[in-house]
C-alpha cells in the first residue's frame, strides 16, 4: 500500500544540481551562497535585511535576543503552534503566556489579545514581545496587532514558519510592514526547504546586525564595533555570548534554487486546496476558511471533524486514514498541555476555550506539490469508510 504523508519536500534536478555545484566549489559553509540566499528572500518579500540560520527555532531565539528579551519579561504567543514558538522566550529567561485563537482563522484572536492586554496593564504584566503565529500559512491580522503594539508598547515577531509565499494586504509575508522581525522555516515539510534552516527578515539595521553577530558566537570583524583597534587583518572580537546558528552554503544553494519555484509551489498548493474543497464539500467537515485580505501559502490543509453529523469522532477518522496508509497529523496539541509547561505554569485549560475546541476536532490532511487528485480521492474514501477495528500506528 502506497503511503501518503501529510507533507513532504519537493526536489527537482535543478535543486540537485545547485547542491552539487557547491560540493564541487571551494566553499561548503560561510561562503557566497548564504548571502545570495538572504538577498533572494529580501527581494522576494520586499524587506531590507535577512539573516539565514540553521533552523526556525534558532531564528526565533535570535529574534527574541535582538529585541532584548530577558529574565523578568513576558512574551505572549498562540497556544496552537509548535513548542518552538514559546520555547524561544524561555531560552532568554522570560516567562510565557498564551492568547486564545480566533475560531475562524485559528490564528491569534485580536479581541482576546486586547482583553488580555487590558488586564495585564492593570497588573503591571504587559508583554515585551508578542509572537503571532501564521498557522497553516494564513497571516494573522497584523495591522490590528501592530496597532495594539503601539498602544500597549510591545514589539512583534511574526512566526511565519508556515508562510513564505503567503500575502497580507497585497504584500508578501516577511515584508515586516507591521512587525519588527519575521521568521521563516525551511524544514523539509515546509513550503520550500533547505534540508533544515530558517531565516529572520527585518527592516531595522540594528536588529539585523545584532542577529548577524549572535548567529556566529557573538563575534565581529567590523573595526567600528570593536573596543580597540585591530592589531592585524586577522583580528576579531567576541562582543556577546552568541551561538553557532549559521546556515551553510549547501543549504543556501538549495534554498536559492527552491525560491525560483516558490510561486509555482504555492499555486500548486492552492490547486490541491481547491480540489479538497470540491470533493469534501458534501461531508460534515469544517474546511479551511480564507481571508479577503490574505493569501495563504497552504502549508497545511486543516479540517475539523463535526462528530455529531459524521457519526465518528476525530480519533476514529484519524485511525481510518492511518490504517489506509494516509499519514495524517494533528497540528497542534496546545502548547500549554505539554507537561513541561503545566509543571512550570499550571495553565488552566478553561482560559483558552477556542484553542480547546479546535484541538478536539482537527486533522491535517496531506498537502504537498506532488499530491495527485487520485491521492486526494483516496483521502476522501478513507474518511467515509468505517474500519472493522482501530489500529493506531
Amino acid at each position: 500500500m502506497k503511503q501518503i504523508p501529510y507533507g513532504r519536500h519537493s526536489i527537482n534536478q535543478s535543486d540537485i544540481d545547485s547542491v552539487l555545484d557547491v560540493l564541487n566549489s571551494d566553499f561548503l559553509t560561510q561562503g557566497p551562497q548564504v548571502a545570495a540566499f538572504e538577498k533572494a528572500v529580501c527581494e522576494y518579500v520586499s524587506c531590507k535585511y535577512a539573516v539565514a540560520v540553521n533552523s526556525a527555532t534558532s531564528a526565533l531565539h535570535l529574534a527574541c535576543l535582538a529585541l532584548g528579551v530577558k529574565e523578568g519579561d513576558f512574551v505572549w504567543t498562540s497556544p496552537i503552534s509548535f513548542v518552538a514558538s514559546s520555547n524561544c522566550a524561555l531560552y532568554c529567561g522570560a516567562d510565557v503566556d498564551f492568547v486564545d485563537i480566533d475560531p475562524i482563522s485559528y490564528n491569534m484572536s485580536v479581541d482576546s489579545l486586547r482583553e488580555k492586554l487590558i488586564r495585564a496593564e492593570k497588573e503591571g504584566k504587559l508583554p515585551k514581545v508578542v509572537i503571532p503565529v501564521h498557522l497553516a500559512g494564513l497571516s494573522c491580522d497584523m495591522q490590528k496587532i501592530s496597532e495594539l503594539g503601539k498602544e500597549f508598547g510591545f514589539r512583534i515577531i511574526e512566526d511565519a514558519s508556515h508562510s513564505i509565499g503567503g500575502e497580507y494586504q497585497g504584500r508578501k509575508v516577511g515584508s515586516c510592514q507591521f512587525s519588527d522581525i519575521t521568521v521563516f522555516s525551511f524544514h523539509p515539510v515546509k513550503i520550500i526547504t533547505t534540508g533544515e534552516g530558517g531565516m529572520c527578515t527585518t527592516n531595522d539595521a540594528e536588529l539585523e546586525n545584532t542577529m548577524y553577530r549572535l548567529r556566529s558566537h557573538g563575534i565581529t570583524r567590523n573595526p567600528k564595533e570593536m573596543t580597540e583597534a585591530p592589531d592585524g587583518p586577522w583580528f576579531y572580537q567576541q562582543l556577546d555570548l552568541g551561538y553557532n546558528y549559521r546556515m551553510n552554503d549547501i543549504q543556501a544553494a538549495l534554498g536559492i534554487s527552491q525560491m525560483k519555484r516558490l510561486d509555482q509551489i504555492v499555486k500548486r498548493r492552492h490547486e490541491i486546496k481547491d480540489y479538497y474543497n470540491q470533493i469534501l464539500a458534501d461531508l460534515p467537515l469544517k474546511l479551511p476558511q480564507e481571508s479577503l485580505d490574505s493569501k495563504s501559502s497552504f502549508h497545511l490543509y486543516i479540517i475539523q471533524v463535526l462528530e455529531k453529523n459524521l457519526k465518528a469522532d476525530r480519533k476514529e477518522i484519524f485511525e481510518r486514514l492511518r490504517v489506509s496508509g494516509i499519514l495524517v497529523n494533528v497540528h497542534y496539541i496546545p502548547i500549554y498541555h505539554q507537561p513541561y509547561y503545566q509543571k512550570r505554569y499550571n495553565y488552566s485549560y478553561s482560559s483558552f476555550p477556542e484553542a480547546e475546541n479546535y484541538y478536539k476536532n482537527v486533522i491535517s490532511l496531506p498537502i504537498f506539490p506532488e499530491l495527485s487528485t487520485e491521492d486526494q480521492d483516496r483521502v476522501k474514501e478513507a474518511i467515509i469508510k468505517p474500519i472493522g477495528h482501530q489500529v493506531l500506528f
